[in-house]
């Protein structure tokens, strides 16, 4: 991801934009309450003060101008449309400059290096009810984020670039070729827990072949996004297929999902399976009992 790292001057700049546009709409008066949301926009506040013609508001209900240091997906916003004062931002990562950059605000950065993502765990460890100064936990951010750049490494690869096919090989071969038990780890995107288990991946040649260990790094790659396990199913399927171009494929996915057996329901060592067919293997009765038979259903 981009990285956009803000200095101090560079906020300055942002916040005196961003009064001025608050003053050209409001009503003309001596001074105006500016109120920043925790804890971003609190430090925002105290940059807009340097104008000379606000005040700091005690509360958001008597606040002329709410402010925060960035909007997202305007949720925050949202929550203070309820108030009269007007919502504004130093950085609206709506608007296409700002889209999919993360954004590191002075307030945000250690002594020697940014600690904008460390923060996120540190709020989290706290919000458990932790002491994240704790000697166990001291460290305990940087793994974790480390860890998180590990598990989702897929988005930073494109699957295009390892299906380096062949056709020596593939001479008059028709008939399927699959792998099984491929291992696979991936998350879940509802509540960030993992699920994982094994693929069976097949495909009828066109005319080409592949190297048999590009099915694992291709799931590897989908695998290594925040998911659901019918739609990995599904780009896995369809990667193959548009790269490849082969008669046929199936995908095949048997996974256990920690969100299911360690919290709600808490219902241990059930699995789930989803399977996708392309081609052949979807059009001929006979090509898919193959596939079926092959993946050991």
């Amino acid at each position: 991801m981009d990285k956009l790292i803000l200095t101090n001057a560079e906020c300055l700049a942002l916040a005196d934009n961003l009064a001025e546009t608050f003053l050209k709409q409001a009503i003309p008066r001596k001074h105006y309450k500016v109120w920043g949301v925790p804890r971003g926009g609190i430090s925002v506040a105290y940059l807009i003060l340097a104008q000379g013609k606000f005040i700091l508001a005690r509360c958001p209900e008597e606040a002329d101008l709410i402010v925060d240091d960035v909007i997202d997906s305007g949720a925050t916003a949202n929550r203070h449309l309820k108030y009269n004062g007007l919502f504004y931002a130093l950085i609206d990562k709506r608007q296409q400059h700002y889209a999919g950059r993360w954004v590191v605000f002075p307030w945000e950065q250690g002594e020697t290096a940014d600690t904008s993502a460390d923060d996120i765990v540190t709020r989290l460890l706290q919000y458990v009810g932790e002491d994240p100064k704790r000697q166990g936990l001291v460290e305990t951010p940087q793994r974790v984020l480390k860890a998180w750049q590990e598990w989702t490494a897929g988005y930073k690869q494109d699957p295009a670039t390892i299906f380096k096919s062949f056709e020596d090989g593939a001479q008059n071969y028709d008939e399927m070729i699959v792998v099984n038990d491929l291992p696979f780890y991936s998350h879940c995107e509802h509540h960030l827990a993992p699920f994982f288990g094994t693929a069976t991946i097949a495909y009828i040649p066109n005319k080409k072949i592949v190297g048999l260990s590009k099915f694992g790094r291709v799931l590897d790659i989908y695998a290594k996004r925040l998911q659901v396990q019918e739609r990995l199913n599904v780009q896995v399927a369809d990667a193959i297929q548009n790269y490849l171009k082969p008669l046929g494929v199936g995908v095949l996915l048997k996974a256990r999902h920690l969100c299911m057996e360690s919290r709600g329901l808490s219902k241990q060592g059930h699995i789930t399976i989803t399977s996708v067919l392309r081609g052949a293997l979807f059009e001929d009765n006979r090509a898919r009992n193959e596939f079926m038979n092959l993946a050991k259903l």
